[in-house]
């Protein structure tokens, strides 16, 4: 259903060479929309039914899943410069806040890690090549939706991603509270036909399992859309490129400030040194993964990167949200 290449970028004041993304995305040269994508209303979609297999993801495989940041100067050296669709002014629409619901089971503690139960990764298949990323379960009517960067499920510009599979609270290879496969992926059309990074995020819808939905399960974080900019976050991702080895949870803690490089990318950046794997992680307002989650981990700049941008939750993302949280 979908052949991937890495998180295309837009860059005009930074070399291209130093721009990395921070989960994953396949090497493939870009391919036009599979026939099931389509687009209604400024999202893409695609029904992923029959192209998730859990048991295809095994330790091994999932351990063995490649971070994006290897294949980025490939998508960075095949990507043009064109003109940013910064068609979303800042702070534009009213702010919205859905809240979220707490699970029905109790967290799984662990001796030297406290995984979070709606946390996870997600493992997918691009351009043949299977990848990770960092994801979280949110707040919806469904109750099976998840959130991530846009370059983990579409390669921006392109197609979508198969085999998309959420183990929520992994550590060292384990899925405590089981691999949930998605049935549906949803994108802002900005970013799946033009890859720009202004609009980086994308959901998931999970179809059930064990006749149970995910939300009842681990839980679900609220999602707040169009807030002030500037604000305290904690991001939490699963980075998977030296040092670190993606079989634990990571965290990092910081106030926002705009991306000063590439401004039109609308982005904010919190201190951080999360590396490749670590992209679609949440972003909570505050100083826990108990806030309202308000962004992802997108992208750093060079390999020594010190801060970790996210795309505005403006709109266009809101109306992404809803598409998928209201889907069956």
């Amino acid at each position: 259903m979908t052949i991937t290449r890495t998180l295309a970028t837009s860059l005009t004041s930074l070399s291209t060479a130093a721009l990395f993304t921070l989960a994953s995305a396949g090497g493939a040269t870009a391919a036009p929309p599979a026939p099931e994508h389509k687009e209604v209303h400024g999202v893409s979609s695609t029904r992923t039914a029959g192209t998730a297999d859990p048991d295809y993801w095994t330790s091994e495989r999932m351990r063995a899943a490649i971070p994006g940041e290897v294949l980025a100067k490939k998508a960075l050296a095949r990507q043009k410069a064109n003109t940013p669709h910064a068609d979303e002014a800042v702070g534009k629409g009213a702010e919205s806040r859905i809240k979220g619901s707490d699970p029905s089971v109790q967290p799984l503690a662990n001796a030297s890690e406290n995984p979070v139960p709606h946390i996870g990764k997600v493992f997918f298949t691009l351009g043949g090549a299977d990848y990770v990323c960092s994801a979280n379960s949110v707040a919806s009517t469904n109750r099976n939706t998840v959130s991530t960067a846009g370059h983990c499920l579409n390669e921006g510009p392109g197609a979508f991603a198969t085999r998309f599979t959420f183990v929520p609270a992994y550590l060292n290879g384990s899925a405590p509270y089981g691999k949930w496969t998605a049935k549906a992926l949803y994108a802002p059309t900005q970013w799946s036909s033009w890859g720009s990074m202004q609009y980086d995020t994308g959901f998931a819808v999970m179809s059930q399992l064990n006749g149970r939905n995910l939300a009842d399960v681990v839980g679900a974080s609220g999602v707040r859309f169009n807030a002030a900019r500037g604000l305290s976050y904690k991001a939490f991702g699963y980075p998977a490129a030296a040092p670190f080895n993606g079989e634990s949870l990571k965290s990092c803690t910081g106030t926002a400030t705009n991306d000063p490089y590439n401004p039109q990318f609308n982005s904010q950046g919190i201190p951080c040194n999360m590396t490749g794997g670590s992209s679609g992680g949440p972003w909570f307002i505050g100083t826990s993964s108990g806030g309202y989650q308000n962004s992802v981990n997108s992208y750093g700049y060079g390999s020594n990167s010190t801060k970790m941008y996210g795309p505005y939750w403006g709109s266009v993302i809101q109306s992404t949200y809803n598409a998928a949280a209201s889907a069956s």
